[in-house]
């Protein structure tokens, strides 16, 4: 899933503060799981923003919302929850939800509440790592289902640097090394040959090195395009 973390309280007041009226919207998909972006965190958020000890002035009108799905636009087309007098929407949404409402409710502002972090996968309650970074071009068949690029601080693609020291990597904080978890686990697979292969220099081209990455699925959404919500 994506994570992401509430901006700091200060950052979001500031680029609130002159508003009338702001609708804080929350998104019912990643950022629900991970805690920091849905109708609940959004309520939050807004009970704390109404806070008269943040502004100098009046503080903003403040109404909560939350779409199923920030980040699908006819999901954003369909929203009609927007009260009149609002002047701009606070998003707790990933980066993706936020361009997706910029786009459909251009002109009214659109502000980021959260910072998107990761791609990640729960190890417990209340926790989550980072797991995938999108490269466009998945090698974990190679790697016993590590991913080096996203787990490894220098995204090595042939075995450890001299850095590693008894199963940790130099960066510290307790950050295990990505290539002797590998090692460890294609051992159990009796797969370690897949390590002594070499891989090739990657192309990052997939990964966004070469533009804005778009997939077109055929046969989906034909004659479903949505109008702006513009006037809105």
């Amino acid at each position: 899933m994506i994570v992401g973390d509430l901006k700091p309280l200060e950052e979001i007041v500031s680029a609130i503060k002159d508003y009338k009226q702001v609708l804080v919207l929350g998104c019912g998909s990643c950022v629900t799981v991970c805690l920091s972006g849905g109708e609940k965190e959004a309520e939050q958020l807004s009970r704390e923003l109404s806070q008269i000890r943040h502004y100098q002035g009046p503080p903003p009108k403040f109404v909560v919302g939350s779409i199923l799905r920030q980040c699908e636009r006819d999901l954003v087309h369909d929203y009609q929850e927007i009260s009149p007098g609002t002047d701009a929407v606070l998003s707790l949404a990933c980066g993706a939800g936020v361009q997706t409402l910029a786009d459909e409710l251009e002109p009214l502002p659109v502000i980021p509440a959260l910072n998107t972090t990761f791609l990640g996968a729960s190890d417990k309650a209340g926790s989550w790592t980072e797991k995938c970074k999108g490269c466009g071009n998945c090698i974990l068949i190679h790697t016993g289902g590590i991913c080096p690029v996203a787990r490894c601080a220098k995204s090595l693609f042939n075995g450890p640097c001299g850095g590693s020291k008894g199963g940790y990597c130099e960066v510290g904080q307790g950050t295990p090394c990505a290539w002797t978890q590998i090692v460890a686990r294609l051992k159990k697979m009796d797969r370690l040959h897949c390590y002594e292969e070499l891989q090739s220099f990657k192309d990052w081209r997939p990964g966004g090195a070469s533009g804005v990455r778009k997939r077109v699925r055929a046969g989906l959404g034909e004659g479903s395009g949505s109008n702006s919500n513009k006037n809105r």
